[in-house]
C-alpha cells in the first residue's frame, strides 16, 4: 500500500496551524467534535475521543505518541477505535506525521499516513478523509470558519 502524503499551504502562522490541529477547540471544529486526549509525551498514548456510536466519549483513533515539538511535529502510531471493529477482526496499525514549516508569510502542512499494513480496511476510508479534514483546517485557520461538508 502507498503512503498517503497530502501538502498544503495554509495562510497562517506555524502557531496558528498548530493550535488548530491540537487544542481541543480546533479539533472540535476538524474532527467533528473530537479532541485529542493525551501528555504529549513521546511513548505515551494518543487518542481523538468525541460523539460516535460509543456515545459522547466514542474512541475514534488511538495510538502511541512517537514525536512532539510542538508548532513543527507530531508524529503518532494509528489505531481504529475498538467500536469501528467488527468482531475478533484484526487490529491494522499506521503511523501518521504532521509536519508543519514556514514557507515565506504561510506555513507549509505536510501530512504522511505510512506504515500501512497489507490489507488494511481503513485505508481507502482514511484517503478521503484526510483531503476533508485537511481542507477544513486550511479554512478554519484562514477564516475562522468551517467547511459545510455533510
Amino acid at each position: 500500500m502507498r503512503d498517503l502524503t497530502y501538502v498544503f499551504y495554509i495562510g497562517g502562522t506555524p502557531e496558528e496551524v498548530w493550535e488548530a490541529l491540537i487544542s481541543p477547540e480546533g479539533t472540535k471544529k476538524i474532527y467533528y467534535g473530537s479532541v485529542i486526549r493525551s501528555t504529549f509525551q513521546a511513548g505515551e498514548p494518543l487518542e481523538y475521543v468525541g460523539p460516535g456510536v460509543d456515545g459522547d466519549e466514542t474512541v475514534h483513533v488511538y495510538g502511541e505518541v512517537l514525536e512532539y515539538v510542538p508548532n513543527q511535529v507530531l508524529r503518532f502510531t494509528h489505531l481504529v477505535g475498538k467500536s469501528y471493529m467488527k468482531d475478533n477482526e484484526q487490529e491494522y496499525e499506521s503511523r501518521i506525521s504532521y509536519l508543519l514549516e514556514p514557507a515565506g508569510g504561510c506555513t507549509k502542512l505536510t501530512l504522511i499516513h505510512d506504515q500501512w499494513q497489507e490489507g488494511d480496511p481503513y485505508y481507502e476510508n482514511s484517503d478521503a478523509a484526510w483531503w476533508m479534514i485537511l481542507s477544513n483546517t486550511k479554512t478554519i485557520v484562514e477564516t475562522g470558519k468551517t467547511l459545510d461538508l455533510d
